[in-house]
C-alpha cells in the first residue's frame, strides 16, 4: 500500500491537474507515483460477435468490416492513452517526481483498480463530465475503493488551507485520525466544521477531534455552524479560502442531517475545490 496512483483517462486540463495534483502528493508521501490509463472494454472489446445482428445476404462482408473498424477504434485509443501517459510523465518529472511509473490496461476501470488495491496509498482522478475523466464511473469508484481518494473538480493548485467536514460518525472519525497521522496536510493550516445543533454531545465530539488534531501539530480553526449541510460547506469554503476539502466518503452520522451518502454525492459534484475522501 506504498503508491500514489494517478487516473489519466481525461483529455486537456483535467489529465494536466490530475497529474500535478498526484505528484504533489507522491512528493508529500515520499511514495511512487504511478500513471495509469485504462481502456474500457466495454467500449474498445478486443473481440467483435456480432452473429445474427445483420441479416441474410452481405452479412460476412459487413461482419468483416465492422470487426475491421472496431480494431482500428482500439488502436487508435490505445495509442491516445500511450500519448496522454507520455505527456503525463513528462509532466511528473517536470513536477519533481524522478522516475513516474506508468501503465495501460485494458479491462474495466473499477475492476482494475480493485487489482491494485493493495498498494494503492492514495488514488487520484478527475470528478468526471464533458471533457474530464471518468465521467459517468466516479461514484461506483469511490464505493468500491476502501482507500484514500483525491477527486479534482478541475484545476489544482497547492493547498495553503484545508477544511475538514466532520460530523461524530465512526468514518469521520477515522478520517481524523488518518489526517494527523499522514505527512500529506502536515502544517497547512485547517479549519474543522461541524455543521448542526449544538448540543453537548455535538461539543464533545469536536472537542475531541480538536485535541488530536492540535496534538498532531495542526494550526487550527474548530466551530459548529447551523444550517443546510451542502449550502453551508459549500459558503465556508468560499469565505475561509481553503483549497482543499476533507471528508469521510459515504459515511452515517449520529449527527442528524450531516453527512450522509447523498452529501457526498452532491459535495463531489458541486464543490469547486479538490475533494480528500476518507474510508
Amino acid at each position: 500500500m506504498n503508491q500514489v496512483i494517478a487516473c489519466i483517462d481525461g483529455i486537456g486540463e483535467s489529465a494536466a491537474a490530475i497529474c500535478d495534483a498526484a505528484s504533489w502528493a507522491s512528493l508529500r508521501l515520499e511514495a511512487p507515483l504511478k500513471l495509469l490509463h485504462v481502456l474500457d472494454k466495454s467500449q474498445y472489446p478486443t473481440e467483435t460477435n456480432l452473429t445474427g445482428s445483420i441479416g441474410l445476404g452481405s452479412r460476412e462482408a459487413l461482419l468483416e468490416e465492422l470487426a475491421t473498424l472496431d480494431e482500428q477504434r482500439g488502436k487508435l485509443a490505445r495509442e491516445q492513452g500511450r500519448l496522454m501517459l507520455e505527456a503525463a510523465r513528462e509532466r511528473a518529472v517536470e513536477d519533481g517526481i524522478a522516475e513516474p511509473l506508468v501503465q495501460q490496461r485494458h479491462g474495466d476501470l473499477v475492476e482494475t483498480l480493485n487489482e491494485l488495491e493493495v498498494d494503492t496509498r492514495l488514488l487520484v482522478f478527475g470528478r468526471g463530465g464533458a471533457g474530464q475523466s471518468l465521467g459517468h464511473q466516479v461514484e461506483a469508484v469511490i464505493r468500491a475503493l476502501h482507500r484514500p481518494m483525491l477527486l479534482l473538480p478541475g484545476e489544482f493548485k497547492t493547498p495553503q488551507r484545508f477544511m475538514i467536514a466532520y460530523d461524530g460518525s465512526p468514518t469521520a472519525r477515522k478520517a481524523v485520525e488518518m489526517v494527523t497521522r499522514s505527512p500529506l496536510l502536515r502544517g497547512i493550516p485547517c479549519d474543522l466544521l461541524i455543521i448542526g445543533p449544538s448540543t453537548h454531545d455535538v461539543k464533545m465530539e469536536l472537542k475531541h477531534a480538536s485535541e488530536q488534531l492540535q496534538q498532531a501539530g495542526f494550526e487550527l480553526n474548530a466551530e459548529i455552524l447551523a444550517g443546510d449541510v451542502e449550502e453551508t460547506l459549500l459558503s465556508e469554503i468560499d469565505k475561509r479560502g481553503a483549497e482543499l476539502l476533507v471528508m469521510g466518503a459515504y459515511g452515517h452520522s449520529r449527527i442528524r442531517q450531516m453527512l450522509v451518502g447523498s452529501t457526498t454525492t452532491n459535495l463531489i459534484k458541486h464543490t469547486q475545490v479538490p475533494l480528500l475522501l476518507l474510508r
